[in-house]
């Protein structure tokens, strides 16, 4: 059990992007004395303490990005920075971690307008142990001396000896970590002052000790300035101090130096084997402000891109009701296929729309839009079809500003097709699911299962929508729905999937769970094509710690669709790839949100390899 629980803390480390809500707080014990108030033994020294992985969960975009821990509410993208497969250190050796699994999560791998904003959740070994209470207290002596437990020598005196420099240096530490306990700050800070004026300068670990000490005193009266100048000189004493490299990424936070935050706060998570929630926590903070900064700036200065074909291709195969996505129909053609003395104004009247199916059917998309319009401007016979196609490609390219008065305008038509209309509410409700708007998002679905019941498309996209507000009864039943209407939906069989094993895995029973794991391979036997069944397979088998299997389904996914950021990173692995397919992911965003949140893993992701190199760290590959 011990065995499964290292690998499992080995291989999945989520470090979650909260978007609305906060995770459970979490502090950690000092190093040294297990778990005491008092001063304990420091950085390279014998007595640290061990600490317990976080809890995690899988859950909806619009809520949070976690992962995945114990039977607690589904709390959505719980995850991003990430696990990592362990690490082994460049040189051989045991130094640092023998392996690191990336896990930057794209909870929310956007299919616009489907819905499909998923979370994701690995499990985290349940949180325990001493990893509960948080490193504010100075530190004892770093290496053995005379005195044995860190307590010093007395001073000179009748009947002692002459104490060593060093002895002297400990102690005016001791006095100090005295002073701190009271409250006595200023004090504190004179004698640590005194112990770095004694301590021989080839004692790097009781200075780096001494210098902690006092930026630990600092912190407390709040000079972040002097807090990130004594912790650097720490760590150019000690390069691995995890205490010292921790206080100097809150000082970092305080001073608003996020980039040099991030790269401190990843250095302890690697460091400390990925187990330090409030680390982690740290991380998901400054980690989700520089994918703020960066996705706003970016966000309104950059032109809007059509996405790749196999994409676009992608989002209208999740639709099975959309008629602007059918073929043409016989004797629909193009002007330039018609009798131009016979058909003329026919030709005028339909040209706009009927070129741009054609050009979709082309895969010539970046007309699609221009053509549409002609369409409407001329009010011609297919408006309602015009305006609805020019709002889906407006998604497309991530202008729902543009987007929404098309569909407003289609969901208003009363003489309108009902299909039409369904399809507008879909991909409104959707939209409002991407900018954290459930409740609009759900009174259109609603809506559109009102106008029309026997659509299976409402189903579906409801269903994932139920998802990410954790309703996952309700979830299931409408994707039982869907697939009762489309048994060949195999988008909805896998989440169906998916929903059950969140349902079962949340409970104390393994069996639901085996029923769940069972659907899952049926999905990948009935619809091979299916990127998205290995996806969601992989993610429960991680769970369930069959990370080999795991891994093959992955590898199937990426088969599939060999582009797709979410999969690699899912994955773990190599990291520069990562970082290259979100990097064109971050041009291709549909929204802000979706941006920031791809700036964040990709942020992430680059921290990682930073430090792997910095400390020695072999980076892994897939």
């Amino acid at each position: 059990m011990t065995d499964s629980i290292n690998k499992l803390k080995r291989k999945t480390f989520i470090m979650r992007i909260i978007l609305t809500r906060t995770p459970c707080g979490y502090t950690t014990a000092p190093a040294g004395g297990g778990g005491q108030t008092g001063p304990g033994r420091a950085a390279g020294g014998s007595a640290c303490t061990t600490r317990a992985l976080p809890p995690c969960s899988g859950c909806p975009v619009t809520l949070s990005l976690r992962s995945r821990p114990v039977p607690s509410r589904g709390r959505r993208c719980e995850r991003v920075m990430a696990a990592s497969k362990p690490v082994e250190a460049a040189g051989g050796g045991s130094a640092g971690l023998s392996r690191w699994q990336l896990a930057l999560v794209l909870g929310a791998p956007i299919l616009l307008g489907a819905g499909a904003l998923y979370l994701w959740g690995r499990r985290a070994a349940r949180r325990g142990g001493k990893g509960a209470s948080e490193r504010k207290t100075p530190e004892g002596r770093a290496s053995p001396g005379p005195c044995g437990g860190g307590g010093g020598v007395q001073p000179d005196g009748p009947g002692h000896e002459e104490t060593s420099p060093l002895d002297r240096a400990q102690a005016a530490k001791n006095k100090g970590n005295k002073y701190f306990k009271a409250g006595k700050y200023e004090q504190a800070i004179q004698c640590y002052t005194e112990a770095i004026s004694l301590c021989p300068p080839e004692k790097n670990l009781d200075l780096s000790t001494f210098y902690q000490n006092r930026a630990a005193a600092y912190e407390q009266l709040q000079k972040w300035t002097e807090v990130a100048q004594d912790c650097t000189k720490a760590v150019e004493l000690n390069p691995k101090y995890v205490k010292a490299l921790f206080r100097r990424a809150k000082a970092h936070e305080k001073l608003d130096n996020k980039k040099e935050c991030l790269e401190d706060v990843t250095a302890v998570c690697i460091l400390e084997a990925f187990q330090n929630q409030q680390s982690m926590l740290l991380a998901d903070k400054v980690l989700k402000l520089l994918g703020k900064e960066k996705a706003k700036e970016k966000y309104k200065n950059r032109e809007p891109l059509m996405p790749s074909p196999q994409f676009i291709k992608s989002y209208f195969s999740s639709f099975t009701d959309d008629i602007i996505s059918q073929p043409l129909l016989k004797g629909e053609k193009s002007d330039e296929d018609k009798d131009k003395e016979g058909e003329a104004s026919e030709v005028k009247e339909n040209s706009g729309y009927l070129r741009a199916k054609q050009y979709m059917e082309e895969e010539n998309y970046d007309k699609i839009i221009s053509e549409s319009t002609k369409e409407i401007e001329a009010k011609g016979k297919y408006m309602a079809e015009a305006l609805l196609l020019r709002a889906t490609f407006y998604l497309l390219i991530g202008n729902a500003n543009a987007a929404k008065p098309d569909l407003d305008q289609v969901i208003s038509m009363e003489d309108a097709n009902v299909k039409l209309r369904a399809n507008a509410l879909i991909k409104r409700g959707s939209m409002y699911m991407q900018q954290q708007q459930p409740v609009l998002s759900t009174q259109d679905f609603n809506m559109a299962a009102d106008i029309d019941p026997q659509n299976a498309d409402v189903y579906h996209h409801r269903g994932q929508l139920k998802i990410l507000l954790d309703q996952i009864e309700e979830a299931v039943e409408d994707f039982d729905e869907c697939i009762r209407l489309r048994p060949d939906s195999a988008l909805a069989q896998a989440q169906k999937c998916f929903a059950l094993y969140r349902q079962a895995y949340t409970g104390s029973n393994a069996l639901p769970v085996q029923v769940a794991m069972k659907g899952f391979e049926d999905v990948i036997k009935n619809f091979p094509k299916c990127a998205e069944g290995y996806a969601l397979y992989a993610q429960a088998l991680t769970d369930q710690q069959q990370f080999g299997k795991a891994d093959e389904m992955y590898d199937k996914c990426i088969d599939l669709e060999p582009d797709n950021a979410t999969t690699y990173v899912h994955k773990g692995g190599n990291l520069d790839k990562a970082i290259e397919m979100f990097n064109k992911a971050i041009n291709l965003a549909k929204s802000e949100m979706e941006m920031a949140h791809l700036y964040s893993l990709c942020d992430a992701a680059y921290a990682q390899t930073e430090v792997a190199k910095k400390y020695g760290l072999k980076p892994p590959t897939l």
